[in-house]
């Protein structure tokens, strides 16, 4: 039997999961503070719901995309929340960016009121979500994985379970941390081909096709050349998940020097164009202190498959 979900967070990716499972006939009940966003949703098959609590009661189960974990504890437990709507035996699947910590808090709270919850962050960018082939990161219970794994795979291309309630949240950092500092780089490579005389749209391309090639040169390097910069990821979403890092490495005794680097130019680059500006932005610093763009023919403004 196909399970429905209640989905709280529709902005830049939790709009483009929720209609995915809308596209594979999932029941979604929805529920955003921009009545666009709801509207949009609704518009694709959704029902809209005016709380995360009676969301939740009339799903059984729900799904959250959102910005912070102090956003997540509020729509899981706050006094319309989800655990006022969830029964017993429901699931919570949390897809947005926790630290371990605030994850495993958020799942003893749920726990206690008899949900189980699945840790569910996502990675590879709004264009991949828009198209269903984000890849999952999970962490949780085996067969409560199993239960949900038609709806995870509606939404996501690739999952994979990374073990207990905790686990995704180490490796959705690492990988965040690893994109920040892919695109820092990126931007010092684009600059140095710009400097050097060279055909940015060419070097582009020959960067792609060598040993230096990156899946965030490869996306984001395209945005930069636009000039649109438009990627659907802030500053301070950046500056979240590199303090997560950066927490995770004084914990677990892990130096992480380029990290440290990276989350002090991503602080630089939110004093400049503040922390609603898009991350891909950072590469602007590189383009003001030169005093030249970045910029080449024949690139898209947003990524698109």
């Amino acid at each position: 039997m196909t399970q429905a979900y209640a989905f709280i967070g529709l902005g830049h990716l939790g709009g483009n999961l929720a209609a995915s499972l809308l596209r594979k006939d999932f029941a979604v009940t929805v529920v955003d503070r921009d009545p666009k966003a709801v509207e949009r949703l609704v518009a694709l098959g959704a029902i809209a719901a005016t709380n995360p609590a009676e969301a939740a009661a009339r799903a059984g189960n729900a799904i959250t995309c959102l910005p912070s974990p102090k956003v997540s504890e509020a729509v899981l437990a706050g006094p319309d929340g989800l655990l006022q709507g969830l029964p017993a035996g429901g699931t919570w699947i949390e897809m947005s960016t926790n630290g371990r910590d605030e994850i495993l808090r958020l799942a003893a709270l749920a726990s206690k009121k008899g949900i189980e919850t699945l840790e569910c962050p996502v990675t590879g960018g709004v264009h991949l979500a828009a198209a269903g082939k984000i890849t999952a990161l999970v962490g949780g219970d085996g067969a409560l994985y199993e239960k949900h794994r038609p709806a995870i795979e509606a939404m996501c291309a690739k999952s994979f379970l990374m073990g207990p309630v905790g686990s995704a949240a180490v490796i959705k950092v690492i990988t965040n941390m690893l994109a920040f500092i892919h695109l820092v780089a990126a931007g010092e490579a684009l600059m140095l081909a710009k400097q050097g005389g060279l055909d940015l749209a060419q070097a582009y391309h020959a960067i792609v096709a060598s040993s230096g090639n990156s899946f965030v040169h490869e996306t984001e390097s395209q945005l930069i050349l636009n000039g649109s910069y438009d990627i659907g990821f802030t500053m301070d979403l950046a500056l979240k998940d590199l303090g997560f890092a950066l927490a995770m490495g004084r914990d677990f005794g892990a130096p992480l020097d380029l990290a440290s680097r990276v989350n002090a130019i991503f602080e630089q680059g939110k004093r400049a164009y503040g922390g609603d500006a898009w991350s891909t932005q950072i590469v602007k610093l590189l383009e003001d202190e030169v005093g030249t763009e970045l910029r080449a023919p024949g690139f898209p403004a947003k990524l698109e498959l």
